[in-house]
């Protein structure tokens, strides 16, 4: 676990390109501010997963975004995936400043290898206010027992789930997942978060046949995340437990469409997400 959370946070500490943030050479650190026009690299997750996982290149559009608008954060991110991304290439993340006034800020972040462009996102970014809130929710269950853990291999924390996400069985196409991080700033809230929705909403979708499950990809169907898009409502920590709720209401045309939000333990909701992806399958005796 220890191995691939550093991993992991490696691949978070971005690099600006000599010329840009840190004209020195130097690694950009959370925190640090950078340039219009900025210039960013980041490492690959050192996986033997076959392409680069479409989690990492959201946690570092967020990455990117948050280091180039230090004073605001992350509101809103709507990433599309033209092609798989090479995982022996790090990926060059150039970014445009559209627009930054005194509350907001517009960015578009081009993720590149020298193939060409793996993924792009538009981001918005906002400083914080105080205002009226109202939240119309369902509410939150208990965080399930320690018997209910959970091993997802790409994610190197703590899970808990009470159902069963490659089930044989027909079931819903809902998914609940629990998740708590090692102790992190909360700065990397919102990378960290953007990383795990990615993992289980084609798992979601698929629950509702039989005898299929997320791990017959490659044998039974097909499928690559065409489009992800994620809101951040409020402050939060992923060192406190948080829940996942996902639902997929949709599956067709060898495309499959899924949903989630994300709530703290008291229930507070702090993110939502949704995302398209491929989902072709194969006939049979194929």
């Amino acid at each position: 676990m220890t191995d691939l959370w550093s991993d992991l946070l490696g691949c978070l500490d971005l690099r600006a390109e000599p010329g840009d943030a840190a004209k020195s050479g130097g690694a950009v650190k959370p925190g640090g501010a950078a340039e219009p026009g900025d210039v960013f690299e980041g490492r690959n997750q050192q996986l033997s997963y076959h392409r680069v996982f479409g989690g990492q290149l959201l946690a570092q559009f967020v990455r990117a975004a948050s280091l180039t608008c230090p004073g605001k954060t992350v509101k809103s991110l709507h990433a599309a995936f033209p092609r798989a991304g090479r995982t022996e290439e790090p990926v060059r993340y150039e970014v445009e400043r559209h627009h930054e006034g005194g509350t907001f800020a517009t960015l578009t972040v081009v993720a590149r290898q020298r193939q060409g462009v793996v993924a792009t996102a538009s981001v918005s970014l906002h400083a914080h206010e105080d205002g009226l809130e109202r939240q119309t929710t369902a509410s939150v269950p208990s965080v399930p027992g320690a018997e209910h853990r959970v091993t997802l291999d790409l994610l190197p924390w703590e899970t808990l789930a009470v159902a069963e996400l490659d089930s044989p069985k027909s079931e819903p196409p809902e998914y609940d997942l629990w998740m708590r991080t090692p102790t992190v700033s909360a700065e990397l809230a919102p990378a960290l978060t953007a990383y795990a929705t990615d993992l289980s909403l084609i798992g979601t979708a698929l629950r509702p046949l039989e005898g299929v499950s997320q791990r017959d990809a490659g044998t039974a169907f097909s499928s690559a995340v065409t489009s992800h898009s994620l809101w951040f409502h409020r402050p939060f920590r992923t060192d406190d437990w948080l829940l996942l709720h996902q639902h997929s209401p949709l599956l067709a045309h060898g495309r499959c469409f899924g949903r989630g939000d994300v709530f703290t333990e008291d229930g507070s909701l702090v993110a939502s997400y949704a995302q398209e992806a491929l989902l072709r399958f194969r006939p049979a005796g194929g």
